[in-house]
């Protein structure tokens, strides 16, 4: 639990007992990060809000939580956002321009009992020294419902101003007490423009960058590697120094860039894909949508993204059924039987021929008519019933064959179908005050067309129960 104070403000408060906190004193958030042997991502972090590049909706001049920074006035804030988007940074700036203590923390490895610790030391220096405590736990929502709850009423009465930074949406991760006790700033992706400064930057810096090397970056391969860092700094940095250790000084000392080396040196680069976030809603969100939208391409483009990605090859198949089910239905009933059939044969198969099953899959039923009559219908019989409760079978539908049905007169009034012209007669089969009919609207596209014209047909020639001559009693 590392505990940082700025060097330059710390000799504006009296000193707390040397034994205070002698158990467990570590580096500060930011140690050996200018060092020549640390990572060019850790090098270049932004020290002052300044340098802080791509998110100026949050931090730019004027906005509340930057006048809260300069002002030392920081409450309780929640910064949320993708891997590399800025959250460890902005809380580092804080820890640098604050003259409250800064407590530095991992969800990922503390508990209850370090949260007591953490708390008992901020009372006590606020009793001393009438200091406040910032405590950043960073990765936040790793934290479960009790550890939160541990902190939450501590929150609450000030003893500490809580930072926390988390990829995960925090609505679904963070309690809600705890959410609506502090801030929420989302920090979106960085665009290729922002990072592509950050590159020119870490180019140009002679001290925490790259600029001793005299490197002389091509614009393709710069723009390369902002391209395909997924808005991650972290990632475009580190493809940067790959690939700048890989350049070879000429005969004056110059060291050229180019293209290819851009793409060795981002070879490596992760995908930030987080198989339980954010990025893996929004990409089978996406798939799903552009397979209902009958468009291949981009159903294909993000099927290969979740693969490239790592993504259960069992779960792009569940929704591969739901979806043929719920946005194709009746307008090609093979759309179902094709992608059951693809669930089946990845499990059969695995990965890698799999993916040739579920592009076959994919490609189909983004091709393929589509109706969500099916799925519309049964959501408004669901309404109904939820909304007027369940009503008793009518008694002319009710089984005669269990004890005692018979003498009730179950099933007597019931009309065969199959005893008339086209199977079929008009007869009762939804209990009284049933509302919002028809449930089933077909459409008319694809095989759906033919359902609805059968219904249509079957209606028109049907004999009605009053002009039967056929009164015949099966029991059901």
């Amino acid at each position: 639990m590392p505990k940082t104070q700025p060097p330059s403000l710390a000799s504006d408060a009296p000193s707390l007992d040397a034994d205070l906190f002698a158990d467990d004193e570590i580096e500060p958030i930011a140690k050996n990060a200018s060092s020549a042997d640390a990572p060019l991502a850790a090098r270049m972090r932004p020290r002052t809000l300044d340098e802080f590049v791509g998110q100026e909706t949050v931090v730019g001049t004027g906005t509340l939580l930057r006048r809260a920074i300069e002002r030392d006035q920081l409450t309780s804030v929640l910064f949320w956002g993708p891997p590399g988007s800025g959250k460890s940074t902005l809380a580092q700036i804080i820890a640098n321009s604050t003259r409250s203590y800064f407590e530095n923390y991992s969800a990922v490895t503390s508990g209850v009992a370090d949260i007591r610790k953490v708390i008992a030391a901020a009372r006590e220096r606020r009793k001393k020294l009438g200091q406040k405590t910032i405590l950043f736990v960073d990765e936040i929502h790793r934290w479960n419902k009790a550890q939160q709850d541990a902190l939450l009423p501590h929150v609450e009465e000030g003893t500490v101003a809580l930072v926390g930074a988390t990829t995960e949406n925090p609505y679904f991760e963070i309690n809600a007490p705890l959410l609506s006790r502090s801030r929420l700033f989302r920090l979106e992706q960085l665009t290729s423009e922002s990072i592509l400064t950050l590159l020119k930057r870490a180019l140009a810096d002679n001290v925490r960058g790259l600029g001793s090397l005299d490197i002389l970056a091509e614009d393709e391969a710069l723009e390369h590697l902002a391209h395909i860092s997924g808005g991650d700094a972290r990632n475009a940095l580190g493809a940067l120094e790959a690939a700048a250790q890989a350049t070879t000084p000429d005969e004056n000392g110059v060291r050229r860039l180019t293209l290819a080396l851009a793409e060795e040196g981002a070879q490596a680069r992760q995908l930030g894909y987080d198989k339980d976030g954010d990025e893996h809603y929004d990409t089978i969100s996406a798939f799903i949508k552009s397979v209902r939208g009958s468009d291949p391409d981009a159903s294909l483009y993000w099927l290969s993204k979740m693969l490239l990605a790592g993504e259960d090859i069992r779960f792009i198949a569940r929704r591969i059924v739901i979806l043929a089910s719920e946005d194709i239905g009746n307008a090609d009933p093979m759309g179902l039987v094709l992608a059951n059939a693809a669930a089946q044969a990845v499990m059969f198969v695995g990965l890698p021929e799999a993916k040739l099953i579920l592009s076959q899959a994919v490609t189909y039923l983004a091709s393929a008519a589509k109706s969500n009559a099916a799925a519309v219908a049964v959501g408004r019989a669901g309404e109904e019933v939820s909304t007027n409760g369940l009503k008793r079978v009518p008694v002319h539908l009710r089984s005669s064959a269990y004890p005692g049905g018979k003498a009730m007169g179950h099933g007597k009034e019931y009309i065969y179908p199959h005893d008339f012209p086209g199977h079929y007669v008009e007869q009762d089969y939804l209990p009284e005050g049933v509302q919002g009919l028809p449930f089933y609207e077909p459409t008319e596209e694809g095989a759906e067309a033919r359902i609805k014209r059968r219904m249509e047909e079957r209606k028109s020639a049907a004999v009605r129960i009053d002009d039967a001559q056929v009164a015949a009693e099966k029991p059901g």
